[in-house]
C-alpha cells in the first residue's frame, strides 16, 4: 500500500514558502494501522513533525509537489493500492533567482508574486493505473457542498474511492467523513471520530474493494 500524507511547501525564496495546515495525521494513522494489519506500507510524508510509530512503515520524505511527483512515479508501479491523503498545493511560485537560492528583500511597496498551476498528481496516477490497482483520493470541501464536490472529483479524476471531509478537519484530531465509491456506494462515519479510529474504518473499505482486484498473500505482507 502506498500512502501520501502531509502538506507541500512551495518555495517563494530560500527561506519562505507557500504551505498549508495539513498535519499528515490521518495518512500516518492509516499507515500505522495498515502495517499492523500485515500490509507492506510505503508512506510518502511531507514536511510535518508527525511521524509513523510502526517501524515496518517504509517512510520517504518530500517537501515540494515536484519531489512528491518523483516519488509517486517511482513507487506507483509497485503498489496495489494508492491512498492520496497528502494536501498538495494547487499553485506554486514561478521560478525566480530567489527561489533558486536567494532571498527577497523587504520593500516599502506592493509585492506581486506570480503563481503557476502545479501538476495534478492524483489525476495523473489515476489515468495510468493498472486495472488491478486501487486509487483513493480525498476531497476537502465546505460542508454545504461536500458530497456534490466530492462526487464530481471522484468521476473527474477517475478514482475508485474518495473520502469526503469538511474543511474544519484539516488540522483537527477528529474527522467526520463519507467514503464514496465509483459505483455510487457511500459509507459514513458515526459522527466525528478520532483520526486514529478512522484508519480502520477506511482500511476496511479499501480491503473490501482491493479483494476484487488482487489476491491477498497472507504470509508476511499481504499486499503492497
Amino acid at each position: 500500500m502506498l500512502i501520501t500524507a502531509g502538506p507541500t511547501h512551495e518555495p517563494i525564496d530560500a527561506v519562505r514558502f507557500i504551505g498549508n495546515r495539513s498535519s499528515g495525521r490521518l495518512g500516518i494513522a492509516l499507515a500505522d494501522h495498515a502495517a499492523h494489519c500485515g500490509w507492506a506500507v510505503t508512506l510518502l510524508l511531507g514536511p510535518t513533525s508527525q511521524t509513523p510509530s510502526d517501524s515496518r512503515v517504509d517512510l520517504r520524505r518530500f517537501r515540494t509537489t515536484a519531489e512528491l511527483d518523483a516519488l509517486l512515479r517511482a513507487a506507483m508501479p509497485h503498489c496495489d493500492v494508492l491512498v492520496m491523503a497528502a494536501a498538495v498545493a494547487d499553485y506554486r511560485p514561478k521560478t525566480t533567482p530567489e527561489i533558486l537560492g536567494g532571498k527577497f528583500k523587504r520593500m516599502n511597496q506592493t509585492f506581486t508574486l506570480e503563481l503557476e498551476p502545479t501538476p495534478d498528481l492524483l489525476a495523473g496516477v489515476a489515468a495510468t493505473k493498472r486495472n488491478d490497482q486501487l486509487v483513493v483520493g480525498f476531497a476537502l470541501e465546505p460542508a454545504d457542498r461536500l458530497l456534490e464536490s466530492a462526487t464530481a472529483k471522484l468521476h473527474r479524476k477517475g478514482l475508485d474511492l474518495i473520502v469526503a471531509n469538511p474543511l474544519d478537519t484539516i488540522d483537527a484530531g477528529t474527522i467526520e467523513a463519507v467514503i464514496l465509491g465509483r459505483d455510487n456506494t457511500h459509507k459514513q462515519t458515526p459522527g466525528a471520530i478520532p483520526k486514529s479510529d478512522f484508519a480502520p474504518f477506511l482500511l476496511n473499505e479499501i480491503e473490501t474493494r482491493a479483494a476484487c482486484c488482487t489476491q491477498p498473500n497472507i504470509a508476511g505482507a499481504r499486499r503492497s
